[in-house]
């Protein structure tokens, strides 16, 4: 037989759990613009009934509180983390190609298209007047405003390189502070938990910086409960984050960090490449893969547009090897077309790292036999393991396969394009005399690597030094002989007719105008000069047009992809937000049970009153 104050136990259970659903419906209503907070409700359950040894049977025991729960579906959570990884990734692409397009968009003075077109009427001037000093001192002024166009685009993308470096030094830092807050956090909420409590406020803590992580970086996240050695749930849970294609990033109370590593200036990968870019690695030592197909975020749009080479990178066959001691000499056959002609060359110049079966070994220099074949010298002492022996058909690379056009492509669009262009108006101007009936000298050349010294014509003659030849040209460097900036008399406008190389075109009449007329022909003739099909002036059009494509892709992908975002976003917060008129009547409801379990109250109290004081049982 149950107490006589058992209906008294019954309305206090009830009184409890009222009183906790109005508790938690204020601590929604308080939080219903806090960002990242989940709906929370009081879970509750019919308490086990009691025997009365009755007719009846049993008799209810009221209700029992078991928890107050967030209100969380794992399923959008996932969903929203995908989407903000493509998100990240496509709103990084956007900004940065944007900027590309703009550098390179013709404002109809100071783009490539203009100044070419003032090249080419200052040329057509000279070919009308070729013995005048003064018109070819204005053609040399065009020519050496275009050689200023490249030097100043050159510069402009190797500082959009550098600020990509410094986002990617940002991003990492990023990450390590976010995985230290979530081992902390994980902390917090075991110790909260291990007690039979549950952290909600530190859960939905937690769930906020895992979503800011998943902009930067793929996330992948594990949950699992943890049991003492006979069986029991301690409460207490394993939280582990993967980032980067499963990368551990925190485990439990632990993480890993990661940190940047910026390359020498015999580290680099390209021949634009600035100095200092950074590989990013775990402070344990292991390597975090900074080219993972896997990874994305806002990490590997950076990545991709600080390195994107267009899938176009060294790669070849060791065939042989000469041990020397402290050096070693390597030949390597590359069959790729790319890498069949200095014009398209990107290896870096002053020494590099090149990847030799899995193993990588310092080159001092290198050169090229102008048929596929490149020979490396080693640095044996400074490498890790001395080049011994390699066996034939070994494979070797440098950098690495970034299909993306990022900054070393638009990079080596313009060196490609100078390195052909000039070589053709040098050779003509070459052949022909000067104004004194002399031979004539070359029109473009290059400053060597950190001195005013210039280029001469011997050093870039392919056959010549090395077989690199116009490789020593690049838009950073390119510029105008110094002897043609002082006297213009000394350019070669017309033709040598006792060469033995003239190609049998009409000799020069009184106008001795043949070597600018041959220019002028070599630049509107696309059989005579071609850039992915079109003449020397298609230059811009080219390039651009990349530009515009990568960038309206990126716009595409992040305008598809922010609109995912709200989508995802309003279907998570359905669940997990709070409605302020759902509160509202959930605020009425719980008024309602709490007033009712008070009123109980107050009835049996009255019974037990008559009860005790008037029946003086």
């Amino acid at each position: 037989m149950p107490s006589t104050f058992f209906g008294l136990e019954i309305a206090s259970s009830g009184l409890r759990a009222a009183n906790a659903a109005l508790n938690t419906t204020a601590n929604n209503i308080s939080n219903t613009n806090t960002e990242g907070y989940s709906r929370q409700e009081v879970k509750q359950e019919a308490m086990n009934p009691l025997r009365v040894f009755a007719t009846y049977g049993c008799a209810g025991a009221g209700v029992n509180t078991l928890a107050i729960e967030r209100i969380r579906n794992q399923f959008y959570d996932t969903k929203f983390r995908q989407n903000e990884t493509k998100l990240g990734e496509y709103d990084t692409k956007a900004y940065y190609c944007k900027m590309v397009e703009d550098y390179l968009e013709d404002d109809g003075k100071t783009g490539f298209t203009s100044i070419f077109d003032q090249m080419a009427i200052a040329l057509q001037s000279l070919a009308n007047d070729p013995n005048n000093d003064s018109v070819k001192r204005s053609f040399i002024s065009t020519a050496k405003s275009l050689t200023d166009y490249f030097n100043n685009m050159y510069g402009d993308l190797q500082d959009l390189q550098a600020d990509v470096n410094d986002e990617i030094k940002i991003r990492v830092d990023h990450i390590n502070s976010i995985a230290q807050d979530i081992a902390t956090v994980n902390k917090q909420i075991n110790t909260i938990e291990m007690t039979g409590s549950t952290a909600n406020e530190l859960r939905d803590k937690r769930d906020a910086l895992v979503d800011e992580l998943s902009a930067i970086v793929d996330v992948k996240i594990e949950e699992s409960p943890i049991y003492d050695q006979w069986g029991n749930d301690t409460g207490a849970t394993r939280y582990i984050v993967r980032i980067a294609g499963g990368q551990t990033l925190v485990d439990m109370n632990d993480y890993n960090q990661l940190m940047c590593v910026a390359r020498g200036a015999d580290e680099r990968v390209n021949q634009t490449d600035i100095d200092g870019l950074y590989d990013i690695r775990w402070t344990n030592g292991n390597d975090f893969g900074l080219y993972n197909e896997a990874m994305g975020g806002e990490l590997k749009g950076l990545i991709q547009m600080r390195d994107g080479n267009n899938g176009e990178y060294y790669s070849g066959t060791a065939t042989h090897i000469n041990y020397h001691g402290d050096t070693s000499e390597v030949t390597i056959s590359a069959s790729e077309s790319y890498l069949q002609s200095m014009i398209q060359c990107k290896l870096p110049d002053g020494g590099g790292v090149i990847n030799i079966g899995d193993q990588l070994y310092y080159f001092s220099d290198w050169t090229y036999d102008g048929d596929g074949q490149y020979t490396f010298t080693i640095d044996n002492q400074k490498s890790d393991q001395a080049l011994t022996a390699v066996k034939t058909g070994r494979r070797a690379t440098i950098g690495q396969d970034v299909d993306y056009q990022g900054v070393p492509y638009y990079m080596a669009q313009m060196n490609e394009w100078i390195r052909d262009f000039v070589h053709k108006v040098n050779d003509i101007f070459t052949a022909g005399l000067d104004g004194d009936g002399e031979d004539a000298g070359i029109l473009f050349t290059g400053t060597y690597p950190n001195s005013s010294g210039q280029y001469r014509e011997d050093e870039l003659n392919d056959s010549r030094h090395n077989g690199k030849g116009y490789y020593y040209l690049t838009a950073g460097n390119i510029t105008i002989t110094d002897e043609l900036m002082k006297n213009a008399r000394l350019l070669g406008t017309r033709e040598n007719v006792d060469d033995d190389t003239t190609d049998g075109t009409e000799q020069d009449g009184v106008e001795q105008n043949n070597q600018v007329r041959k220019v002028i022909s070599m630049i509107n003739d696309i059989n005579q000069f071609s850039f992915r099909g079109r003449n020397a002036n298609g230059f811009l059009e080219c390039v651009l047009s990349d530009a515009m494509l990568n960038a309206s892709n990126a716009d595409t992908f992040y305008a598809t992809y922010i609109s995912l975002e709200s989508n995802i976003d309003n279907q998570r917060l359905s669940v997990s937000g709070v409605d302020e008129d759902e509160e509202a009547i959930s605020l009425v409801k719980y008024q309602n049970s709490y007033t009712l379990a008070s009123k109980m109250i107050s009835v049996l109290t009255e019974v037990y009153d008559r009860l005790i004081l008037e029946t003086g049982v």
